[in-house]
């Protein structure tokens, strides 16, 4: 039955999760925290910092370390069908399609309101691990982590992936 659970966890963010990763994540946090208590939303935000410095798609390396924590390795590999399967199908039967009315006026239309809506579960997801770091780090520690990482990616145009290990680093030493 968990195999079950697990597909139906990654498959179903996989299925509405429009846009990729980043619009699936707060999907995938709704199944694997929410749903089922596989995972707290600080362990969540944790897989997602390390996901995120890692090269590859962001769903699939969250997919295969859930998936395995949840039912070992044959678990991971269910997690990581369940999550590719909707693209494999879109692939097979949905491509051809789009390509053939890529200059529609309705398709257009349709991708430009559905942006809005992902950019606000990303926003959503932020404000949820930003509550959080600051009720378990503290309010200083989470202000001088958000300052620093902002004045490193948009002042001095770090790599987002070194400004996550930065903070990883920073967690250690002085909250761990």
């Amino acid at each position: 039955m968990i195999y079950v659970e697990i597909f139906i966890a990654f498959f179903i963010p996989g299925i509405v999760g429009y846009g990729g990763g980043p619009a699936s994540i707060p999907l995938i946090q709704t199944e694997v925290v929410d749903r089922y208590g596989w995972l707290t939303v600080s362990e969540f935000g944790e897989l997602l910092a390390i996901a995120n410095a890692l090269p590859g798609p962001i769903a699939t390396k969250m997919a295969g370390h859930i998936g395995y924590e949840v039912g070992g390795v044959f678990g991971s590999f269910v997690a990581l069908f369940a999550t590719v399967a909707p693209s494999l199908i879109a692939m097979l039967f949905l491509v051809g399609l789009l390509y053939k009315f890529k200059n529609s006026p309705r398709v257009k239309k349709m991708t430009s309101l559905i942006r809005p809506t992902i950019a606000i579960l990303l926003g959503v997801l932020a404000i949820q691990f930003f509550t959080t770091s600051w009720v378990s780090a503290g309010m200083v520690q989470t202000i001088i982590i958000a300052l620093v990482s902002l004045l490193l990616l948009e002042k001095l145009k770090v790599h987002p992936a070194l400004v996550i290990i930065g903070a990883l680093l920073y967690g250690a030493a002085f909250l761990g």
